[in-house]
């Protein structure tokens, strides 16, 4: 797993829970989706209703998870977490359900990949409260209505077009996390570090945030691996040349990119003179796969501007050259001006 993956590592799991939030004092960014919530939380509360149901959406790393998390605690209630995937058969989802308790919270992970037939028992289960159950098949089935007390789905996904509009129609509050703000990563790389017991300078937390793209995952990841080359290489603390030899170690450049992000941008250069290039034909010269270029590399590439995707493919941009203090050639700056 690359160090700069917004995805989550499996043995991250007990880091994040360490590091996570517990209120929304201490959850940084997000200022207007917090304080709507709270809104939400406290009305909901005051009425002694559970809270509606919420999807939260956002490129994977930005803290979907702990918002969930954090409102359940708002709302002094038990909280249920589940991955989409797991969701297969409609007696899982039943098993769920039939255990909550009032105004207590199911949050599911990357809901847009649960099987199509455990969505429609959902809908039901979230509009009215109760799911029919059928017994038995053929000439015997008959159905069991069950009836559910109240209660709150949170659905977390990284790719809300893929969600169903009948499913996004059940949700009352549907909020977009965006990246973060390098002033906001200082904030929560000071807070970690303070939590893991190391000390890190003012410049140090400042780089670490400039290359950590905007997602507080990276940028703890990145403090936990900067902490390493502190205690062996370095003198215990993070100051800002242990932490610039240690980002040059993880070959994470000052954008953020790392070697498979300059990989990308590199061959689309030399290979095929800026583009357009097919997303199949960058695989094939990358070694990676489509999808993963597509859904994990290419969304910081075009959010920094150093590729664009058109009709006819990917297309490197003037400040990808820039970035890599070369020159366009003239057929693109033609190719520019004709737009």
């Amino acid at each position: 797993m690359r160090i700069t993956s917004p995805t989550r590592i499996p043995s991250e799991e007990q880091y994040e829970r360490n590091l996570r939030p517990k209120t929304f004092r201490e959850f940084v960014n997000q200022d207007k989706i917090k304080e709507n919530i709270q809104v939400f939380t406290k009305a909901a509360k005051k009425r002694k209703e559970p809270l509606d149901h919420i999807l939260l959406y956002g490129p994977p790393g930005l803290g979907k998870t702990t918002l969930a998390h954090i409102i359940a605690v708002e709302m002094d209630a038990d909280i249920t977490s589940i991955s989409g995937p797991v969701l297969q058969k409609p007696k899982d989802l039943a098993g769920l359900l039939t255990r909550m308790e009032h105004c207590d919270i199911l949050f599911i992970d990357e809901i847009h990949r649960i099987n199509k037939d455990v969505e429609e028992y959902l809908y039901q289960g979230m509009e009215d409260f109760r799911i029919d159950i059928m017994i038995d098949s053929g000439p015997n089935a008959r159905s069991i209505k069950i009836n559910l007390k109240p209660f709150t789905l949170i659905g977390a996904t990284t790719r809300s077009g893929l969600l169903s509009s009948a499913l996004r129609s059940r949700f009352g509050y549907i909020p977009r996390l965006s990246h973060y703000e390098p002033e906001a990563l200082k904030v929560i790389i000071q807070r970690s570090a303070s939590i893991l017991k190391i000390e890190i300078s003012e410049e140090a937390s400042h780089e670490i945030s400039k290359r950590a793209r905007g997602t507080p995952r990276i940028a703890n990841r990145l403090l936990r691996r900067i902490r390493d080359f502190a205690e062996i290489k370095g003198k215990g603390g993070i100051d800002i040349d242990i932490t610039r030899y240690g980002l040059h170690q993880l070959e994470v450049d000052k954008m953020g990119l790392d070697l498979m992000d300059k990989m990308i941008l590199k061959s689309i250069i030399d290979k095929f003179n800026g583009g357009p290039v097919g997303l199949k034909t960058l695989s094939t010269a990358v070694g990676e796969n489509p999808e993963t270029i597509e859904e994990v590399f290419e969304p910081y590439l075009i959010l920094q501007g150093l590729i664009k995707r058109t009709s006819q493919g990917r297309k490197a941009t003037s400040l990808a050259y820039k970035h890599f203090n070369m020159t366009p050639p003239e057929s693109f700056e033609k190719r520019k001006g004709l737009f």
